[in-house]
């Protein structure tokens, strides 16, 4: 068994486990004294069910000796977020009000990748109903950043970067809103993808016919991102925007002649405040994309609107989602979640349509604008990894945050574009702290996104730098 096996990509461990040169067990039983050692200092899975996972790793290895095919995913650790619905396991969405809460169902999410033949070993931590790129709640506390303690992790998949970061699971799922794939990933040195709407369906939704919440994975490399989809992605009948392309598309080749492709490179997606220590990390990847032969011109899409067009949309959503909730439990709620569930009690019809309109003229021009450039190159996030006590920045460059997600419109900006965006390593700022890259792709064009994500990887293996505490 190689030392370091926690820390291998994914397709490595899946493919020694496919060949039988190790057992799911004996993967699992590494893991595992990898949780024990190095969970206690960042409190990234909250939830861990051992003779469980023992259980489903010793099938794995029964079907696999009688010579059959468990999945894709055959004998991978996963540990789910706590906002996916586990059927027998306790999920909280990081809510005393769900402490104890155990659902009857899996969510699809879960329920695809058990089916892929991966390992559940527990739910990984998540603020409050997942509100906030900050991972804390009055359940389990704060999750910390495994390359600075003191730190934040981001969120909302903030456990789930932490654990991949840390070797603790070789592969999570996670949601994306406002930017809970891309900023945890970004600030664990780990890759996120929130993918096109619709290519993972999302079930149960409270809002199915709405476009900003999804659901995807992340892991340590963009081939381990690629082997997760092929379990996940594909229609479900219960999901009405979920997109008709088979998970198969995802087993392509990933390598490819990027010569002559056109990128529009956006270090401030037109105006955002970014923290020198961010714009620096990410100035130094230009001359990457120009040795992979693309085109990097400076420009950006006209994103005017996509403030008020997300602001409104996911006050909208907090409220019909968590509004009754609110009525019964004010008092054991988050101030901020309070806040966004009122902003949507305010909300006037007009006030919902005019955020539609604004919504279907942004993506005519962009649109226009892709015509052009296949792939937009950005910051994930305007800030590098902030003090763990600190609930969210409240000023960038010395420009105020009105709001406790404002300061994340580097993610939500592209929330609202309907694109693929992924979250890649880009380096470290000079006090040894990760920064993500955000690749955004054309519309439904996730496999191209992953095969700039993958060359970029591979020219910079950014990847390879892991926490010093999972490396003792």
């Amino acid at each position: 068994m190689p030392t370091d096996l926690c820390l291998q990509p994914a397709t490595a461990i899946a493919r020694l486990i496919r060949q039988r040169a190790i057992s799911a067990s004996e993967v699992l039983a590494a893991h595992l004294v990898r949780i024990e050692a190095l969970n206690p200092l960042v409190n990234a899975i909250v939830t861990l069910d051992v003779e469980g996972a023992r259980d489903r790793a010793r099938a794995i290895d029964q079907a696999l000796a009688r010579g059959e095919d468990p999945g894709p995913l055959a004998g991978l650790p996963v540990a789910h977020k706590d906002l996916a619905e586990t059927k027998g396991m306790r999920t909280t969405y990081g809510s005393p009000i769900f402490a104890d809460f155990v659902p009857d169902f899996d969510a699809l999410i879960v329920a695809r990748l058990k089916a892929a033949g991966a390992v559940t070993i527990g739910k990984t931590n998540t603020p409050e109903f997942g509100a906030g790129s900050q991972t804390f709640n009055p359940i389990f506390g704060p999750t910390r950043n495994p390359y600075d303690l003191s730190k934040t992790c981001g969120g909302s998949s903030g456990g789930a970067a932490v654990a991949l970061a840390c070797g603790m699971i070789p592969i999570a799922d996670g949601s994306d809103l406002g930017g809970s794939l891309r900023n945890p990933a970004g600030y664990c040195n780990v890759v996120g993808f929130r993918t096109s709407p619709g290519r993972v369906p999302v079930w149960p939704d409270p809002t199915p016919y709405l476009p900003f919440a999804i659901d995807g994975p992340m892991a340590r490399t963009v081939a381990d991102i690629a082997l997760i989809l092929q379990a996940i992605a594909g229609p479900d009948p219960r999901a009405p925007l979920s997109i008709s392309e088979p998970a198969s598309i995802f087993a392509q080749p990933l390598e490819c002649d990027l010569r002559g492709v056109r990128v529009a490179w956006s270090p401030d997606l037109g105006g955002l405040p970014v923290d020198s220590r961010v714009s620096d990390v990410i100035a130094a990847q230009r001359a990457v994309f120009e040795q992979l032969g693309c085109i990097v011109e400076e420009a950006t899409p006209d994103l005017s609107d996509a403030d008020e067009i997300f602001q409104v949309m996911r006050a909208f959503r907090y409220e019909l989602a968590l509004g009754e909730l609110l009525d019964r439990e004010r008092a054991r709620m988050k101030d901020t979640v309070v806040w966004n569930i009122e902003a949507g009690r305010a909300l006037s019809g007009p006030q919902v349509g005019r955020a539609m309109r604004l919504h279907a003229a942004l993506l005519a021009r962009l649109h226009e604008f892709m015509q052009t450039y296949e792939f937009i190159i950005a910051p994930v996030s305007q800030v590098p990894p902030f003090p763990v006590d600190q609930p969210y920045i409240t000023e960038i460059n010395g420009i105020p945050m009105r709001n406790y997600i404002e300061w994340m419109r580097s993610c939500y900006y592209i929330s609202v574009c309907n694109t693929p965006a992924i979250a890649v390593p880009a380096g470290f700022t000079p006090d040894g702290l990760p920064v993500g890259l955000q690749i955004i792709g054309r519309p439904r064009a996730d496999v191209r996104v992953l095969q700039l994500a993958y060359a970029y990887e591979q020219a910079t293996q950014h990847w390879r730098r892991h926490p010093q505490l999972a490396t003792a």
